[in-house]
């Protein structure tokens, strides 16, 4: 394992959240317009037509837009002077005010079993993780984005949901998580023939995506855009504890894959498990995945279930997880449950698990169990940012919904 901080911690001025935490309204008005310190504006995030519209008040044409987004998508350039093909002129004017940006890294971490960390700092000095998952079994593997700082959810299993929500992430911090990745593994331009190490993207990192869907839905559609990033919308999943009234419309809007958090069988359970399943039950999170236009036959939805030892994990829990989901064209993802201090729960004994996925695989649905990726760094299902906060505090003398090895079984099923 490999831990390269590239900046000092006790540069983080960032002030602590209040024990209520911030107010809803705030989360995205706070570092809104992904404006640094010094007012400069970034454009990484923004869209196609913020682009247009942003050249066209300098008097630009179309044409220009396109090359600005070539560089910065395409090419990856990290400074506005890297842009050849663009006047002196112009160039000049668009750095009084607009940046190419990136989050700073504050720690870069890899695995024994080749997972790879990022701990990202953005321009206010919140952070957030970023893990990649090379497949197992090709040269390939999923880059796993953070949506929110901290999280909204309270999920008993989750030891990223035990801390407060700060704010949501803008589109350019969401994609540009994807840009640092690229970064790392010297992946610019974007390969031509579309072979690529850094090949799927997995929204299953901090936060709830649902919670700040137009941010994601924006640094998605930047992603999957094929004059720049490229990645095919069939390489991008989104994970979601089941906020039902976006499930539809991120469907019919970007068409990417959905991973549902699910983790129970039952009302009952998963109100004790997922609070939010109090507010959107089974019914209507199952009615929504049975209307849901990304589902074919071709790209399942993933029903992703963490194994807890005497919780869920009975052959009855299984029987009763395949009636729930009649209609569902879908698969499921075991999960064994990575301990986190604190907790309660225990992981489900493997011979256990096994026996869960032969129940399920009888009642007619896939259930391959994940075995955990990243441990070593703290990037393993549940274990996002606060682990690394501790350690981070440890260094200085003090102290998931899912993350990285969610992404695996993602991009094996891809």
């Amino acid at each position: 394992m490999t831990d390269v901080l590239s900046e000092n911690a006790t540069q983080n001025t960032a002030a602590a959240p209040s024990q209520s935490g911030p107010n809803l309204t705030d989360f995205v008005t706070r570092a809104a317009n992904g404006k640094a310190a010094d007012g400069r504006r970034d454009l990484v995030g923004l869209s196609r037509d913020q682009l247009t519209e942003l050249l066209g008040d300098m008097g630009e044409s179309k044409f220009r837009v396109k090359q600005m987004w070539n560089w910065i998508y395409n090419r990856g350039v990290r400074d506005i002077e890297d842009m050849t093909n663009i006047s002196r002129k112009l160039r000049d004017r668009l750095s009084q005010d607009y940046y190419v940006g990136r989050p700073v890294l504050t720690a870069d971490q890899k695995s024994s079993d080749d997972t790879h960390k990022w701990l990202m700092k953005f321009h206010d000095g919140n952070e957030a993780e970023t893990v990649y998952i090379p497949d197992r079994n090709e040269d390939r593997g999923a880059v796993c984005i953070s949506s929110q700082v901290g999280c909204t959810l309270t999920c008993k299993f989750c030891h990223t949901g035990t801390q407060l929500l700060v704010r949501n992430l803008t589109p350019g911090e969401i994609v540009s998580q994807f840009m640092v990745a690229r970064d790392s593994y010297n992946e610019w331009p974007t390969p031509a023939n579309g072979i690529r190490r850094l090949s799927n993207i997995v929204m299953m990192g901090m936060g709830e995506p649902l919670f700040n869907y137009e941010n994601v839905r924006e640094a998605l559609k930047i992603a999957m855009d094929g004059d720049g990033i490229s990645i095919s919308r069939r390489r991008v999943t989104l994970s979601t504890s089941g906020v039902v009234p976006e499930i539809v419309r991120c469907g019919e809007e970007l068409g990417v894959g959905l991973a549902i958090s699910l983790h129970a069988p039952d009302d009952d359970l998963r109100n004790e498990l997922m609070p939010i399943n109090k507010k959107y039950p089974l019914k209507e999170l199952m009615n929504a995945c049975r209307h849901y236009p990304g589902m074919a036959n071709s790209r399942p939805i993933t029903m992703e279930y963490v194994m807890l030892k005497g919780v869920n994990d009975k052959p009855e829990h299984a029987r009763a997880l395949a009636k729930l989901v009649k209609g569902v064209h879908c698969k499921f993802n075991l999960i064994p449950f990575n301990k986190w201090p604190g907790s309660d729960y225990e992981c489900t004994p493997t011979a256990d698990i096994k026996r869960f996925a032969h129940t399920l695989l009888e009642c007619g649905y896939e259930a391959p169990i994940r075995w955990p990726r990243g441990r070593d760094i703290l990037a393993a299902c549940g274990q996002l940012k606060s682990e690394s906060q501790r350690q981070r505090k440890s260094r200085a003398g003090g102290c998931a919904k899912a993350s990285g090895d969610d992404a695996a079984n993602v991009v094996a099923a891809q």
